[in-house]
């Protein structure tokens, strides 16, 4: 049976229901385009795109391959991607929320109080909002990013604690996956739980991100996932993350080890731009906890503006591109990630990658600053 495509209006009148705005179409030509010619460039072998506006329609498509070697694959919108340091904000911020909710953790408090171990009298200054919002005077990583005969996260809980502090606790931004290893190691011990099933209970079952979690292999056929780099001895990272402190501590950690895809993140956004509310109308977080995650959360005298998890004014802000306001927010990550969101036009993009396989070397940060424009002009921003 052949099917009659029917203008939007026309389609109203004869059903009686109420015409379901769209998206643009040049906008999403030209991001298409975008992500191509990265491609074409080999900045990166696939991509994974989501444009939204709620209430006005999603697009959303794959472009490339998964892997180029040792097999090529094509990629489509079921790959499952190593998210890196969207870990950040997706669990880790939105766990401590969840605690907060919960009674269990005060966001001003020392982390002391929750890791009475970590450090000395120089340490005692530090809060978890300054963790969140990277203000705690801790180095950027572990020595040699992890390198070094240790293994397990209370090991790596023991050398973060054990850093000498770059800056006064609250006075300066430095982006810091330190921060994020030692509040999943918080949350780990207020809610006697691990983080990777915590993370699934609290996160992903509540909202229905059915692909998304740490240690995928456990759960998802290999082919599923997206590979990343080829280590030095050959092998090729798929299902086991990048980053490689997070490997060392087994592949669950604050900082790093998501895996996901672009259909779940979305589900994500959808909670946060509505206040909260999952798609089934099931309330997450609290209104409390979503201004907390998408509002200026920051030390006062910090200029790089923060929330409690994720970026809204800093050097990492370029996927916001030229359109989008100040007040929108959102995170990347290492392997080729980028999130943003805006809630005054209640619009996101993500855009997932693995821009680092078969290798490292490559750049995808004017993609980013291009896809936030483009995604802006999509949710009827600008020209």
């Amino acid at each position: 049976m052949r099917h009659l495509l029917l203008p939007a209006a026309l389609l109203a009148l004869i059903t009686g229901c109420a015409p379901v705005p769209q998206l643009p179409t040049a906008p999403l030509v030209r991001a298409d385009a975008a992500v191509q010619a990265f491609i074409n460039d080999r900045q990166l072998p696939g991509a994974a795109l989501w444009i939204e506006r709620l209430d006005h329609g999603a697009y959303h498509r794959a472009y490339g391959q998964r892997a180029v070697e040792p097999t090529p694959e094509v990629l489509d919108e079921t790959t499952v991607f190593d998210a890196a340091s969207l870990t950040k904000p997706v669990v880790t911020a939105t766990l401590v929320q969840w605690l907060r909710e919960h009674g269990q953790l005060d966001i001003d408090a020392p982390l002391q109080r929750y890791l009475p171990d970590c450090g000395g009298p120089d340490k005692a200054g530090i809060t978890l909002r300054q963790l969140l919002t990277h203000s705690s005077g801790l180095p950027a990583s572990l020595p040699g990013n992890g390198a070094g005969d240790w293994a397990g996260p209370a090991a790596a809980e023991r050398i973060a604690c054990s850093l000498p502090l770059t800056a006064a606790p609250g006075t300066r931004f430095r982006y810091s996956d330190v921060n994020f290893i030692l509040l999943g190691r918080v949350i780990e011990r207020v809610s006697g739980q691990p983080l990777a099933p915590l993370a699934q209970q609290a996160v992903f079952q509540p909202l229905g991100m059915q692909d998304s979690g740490y240690l995928p292999l456990q759960r998802l056929p290999p082919g599923r996932i997206a590979p990343t780099e080829r280590l030095s001895d050959g092998r090729v990272l798929r299902g086991e993350v990048h980053d490689p402190t997070a490997r060392k501590m087994g592949g669950v950690a604050g900082h790093a080890g998501l895996f996901t895809t672009t259909a779940d993140l979305a589900r994500f956004a959808r909670m946060l731009l509505r206040g909260g509310l999952a798609d089934d109308g099931r309330r997450v977080l609290s209104a409390e906890s979503i201004a907390q995650l998408t509002t200026v959360q920051s030390p006062s005298g910090i200029p790089e503006q923060r929330s409690l998890g994720w970026d809204l004014t800093s050097p990492y802000a370029r996927p916001r591109g030229t359109l989008y306001p100040v007040t929108s927010f959102g995170h990347t990550g290492f392997t080729g990630c980028a999130f943003w969101l805006d809630p005054a036009s209640r619009s996101f993009y993500v855009l997932l990658s693995n821009r680092v396989h078969p290798q490292a070397g490559t750049n995808v940060l004017p993609l980013y600053g291009e896809l936030g424009t483009l995604a802006a002009q999509a949710a009827g921003l600008g020209p």
